[in-house]
């Protein structure tokens, strides 16, 4: 009994949560689609008395209600979650770091290293590991990230030489995909690696480290105020 009493407080803890990631979806999704709400009803409206409908039609019109009323809201989540996904692209789009928060979404299967290259204007080159290959992502200045994208394959061709390499330039131009395309097109490309093949490529490309563990320590005294971490050498 008692355990039973805890899962349901546990329960009853986490619906409160869900409904507040719930309304303030619905408060981001509304500033960018105001006609979200009206949209979503009318998807529901329709949808509910499509069913009643025919259930008079057909002479059960109460049975036909109530899966009517489960169909409209599963059509309304539906619709509400895509002009959500199409809010939230539209608000990242063009932002600095878009692209990697794309890729973290992107799936099982897929190991994702943000900002492998960038430059001072911050153009920036992502990478992902999965069972189509490596695929490098870039975001920024088409003309200045062919110089990344065409390093950043040289390095892979010398570590992964047996992987294929695929790149995706994120935009709205000819040639370029948008950001709410990425996912998809990579899920398009076809799978040519197993498993073992992955883990790998994933083991070889981890002895580079991503741009940040890669970056030099300043020279100098370290400041006044920098503790030494625990386990290290001793000052006698």
């Amino acid at each position: 009994m008692a355990r039973k009493a805890k899962t349901d407080s546990t329960d009853a803890a986490a619906n409160p949560g869900r409904l507040k990631q719930i309304a303030l979806t619905y408060k981001m999704t509304r500033k960018a689609d105001p006609k979200v709400g009206l949209v979503i009803a009318a998807v529901g409206i329709v949808t509910f008395g499509v069913f009643l409908g025919f259930g008079y039609l057909i002479g059960f019109p109460v049975y036909l209600g109530i899966l009517g009323f489960l169909f409209a809201l599963l059509a309304a989540a539906i619709v509400f979650g895509r002009r959500a996904e199409r809010a939230a692209f539209g608000q990242m789009e063009g932002q600095p770091g878009a692209a990697a928060a794309v890729l973290q979404n992107v799936g099982r299967g897929w190991t994702t290293t943000p900002a492998v290259a960038m430059n001072r204007n911050q153009d920036v080159v992502h990478r992902a590991v999965g069972r189509a290959g490596i695929v490098l992502v870039a975001e920024g200045n088409p003309n200045r990230l062919k110089t990344l994208l065409a390093a950043e394959k040289k390095k892979m061709a010398r570590i992964a030489m047996d992987v294929p390499v695929h790149d995706i330039v994120v935009g709205t131009d000819e040639g370029q995909v948008p950001l709410k395309k990425v996912r998809t097109t990579m899920l398009k490309l076809p799978r040519v690696l197993s498993g073992p093949q992955v883990t790998a490529t994933n083991d070889r490309l981890r002895a580079l480290g991503d741009l940040m563990s890669n970056m030099p320590m300043p020279k100098g005294p370290l400041p006044k105020n920098m503790r030494m971490p625990r386990g290290g050498p001793k000052m006698r």
